[in-house]
C-alpha cells in the first residue's frame, strides 16, 4: 500500500491511497485542471481513479468532487449527512454511493472504515485504510479527541493526522474572535499540543510514517508542528512529515 498528498490545508485537500492497481482519491478539494495536473505530479490519471471518499461537506474537501467525478465517471462515497449538503443533483445517481460511519467497506483492493469525527459538520468521517495486513490513519477536521478515535488509530503503520494550528499564534493572530473560538473549539480544528497528547496514546510500536497535515498558514508553522509530534514519538524532528498546502507530500509505501 502506498498513500500521497495532493496538498493539504484550508485552500484545498486530496490525499491518494493505492493498493495493487486500485487508486482512491479522499476529499477533491482543487480546481478540475488543478487536480488532474496534481495528478499526473504524482504518476497517475484520472482513469486510474476508482472512487473519490468524503469527508465532509467543506468546500476545501468537497468543492472539486462534483467535476472530477461527472467528467471522469469516478464513484463517490460519503454519507448521508454530507449528501444533504451536497449537490446531488451534479452527479448522475450511478455514481452516489452512502457511507455508513459504523460498517467497513471495500473499493476494489483498498479496504476502508470510516468512523466518526467531531466535526461542524452535519455527518463528518475520517477513515481508515488496509491492503488486509498494514493500515493507514488519517485525521484531520476535528476539533477534540474520543475514545473511538483512540481505539480507532491505535495500532496504524502510518498516520495523517491534522496539526492545524498553534494555539498562542491562533490567539495572537488577525482572525476575529469568533473565528478563533470556531477554531479551538471542540468541533474546530486539532492544534499540536492536542495532536501530540494523541499520539502519545495510541499503541504506536507499528509506526512507519507519521505527516502532520491540515496546517493552517497564517496560525502554524511546520516546525512547531513536528516539534510537537516528534515529542511525543521520541523520535528525531525531521523523520515527521508535513503535508505541504501546494506539494502535499511525495508516495509513502507501508
Amino acid at each position: 500500500m502506498r498513500f500521497s498528498s495532493l496538498g493539504s490545508g484550508s485552500e484545498g485537500n486530496s490525499l491518494i491511497v493505492q493498493v495493487g492497481v486500485t487508486a482512491i482519491m479522499m476529499d477533491c478539494g482543487f480546481g478540475l485542471a488543478t487536480t488532474e495536473a496534481k495528478l499526473a505530479r504524482a504518476g497517475l490519471v484520472p482513469a486510474n481513479i476508482a472512487a473519490i471518499l468524503v469527508t465532509h461537506e467543506h468546500s476545501d474537501h468537497i468543492g472539486g468532487v462534483a467535476r472530477f467525478a461527472r467528467k471522469h465517471k469516478v464513484p463517490v462515497w460519503l454519507t448521508h449527512g454530507t449528501a444533504k449538503l451536497f449537490n446531488q443533483g451534479s452527479l448522475p445517481k450511478a455514481l452516489i454511493n452512502f457511507v455508513d460511519p459504523h460498517e467497513a467497506f471495500s473499493v476494489g483492493d483498498v479496504h476502508v472504515t470510516p468512523y466518526f469525527v467531531p466535526h461542524d459538520a452535519l455527518e463528518p468521517v475520517q477513515y481508515v485504510f488496509s491492503d488486509g495486513s498494514a493500515r493507514l490513519g488519517v485525521l484531520t477536521d476535528t476539533g477534540s479527541i474520543t475514545a473511538h478515535i483512540e481505539a480507532t488509530l491505535s495500532g496504524c503503520d502510518a498516520l495523517v493526522l491534522e496539526c492545524n494550528h498553534d494555539i498562542d499564534m491562533l490567539m495572537k493572530g488577525p482572525y476575529p474572535a469568533s473565528l478563533k473560538r470556531r477554531v479551538a473549539g471542540k468541533y474546530g480544528h486539532l492544534d499540536n499540543v492536542t495532536a501530540a497528547s494523541l499520539l502519545a496514546k495510541l499503541d504506536c510500536s507499528r509506526l512507519k510514517h507519521v505527516i502532520a497535515a491540515h496546517l493552517s498558514q497564517r496560525n502554524n508553522l511546520p516546525r512547531l508542528a513536528t516539534a510537537a509530534l516528534a515529542g511525543a514519538l521520541g523520535c528525531a524532528q525531521g523523520w515527521i512529515g508535513i503535508a505541504e498546502q501546494e506539494s502535499g507530500f511525495a508516495w509513502r509505501e507501508i
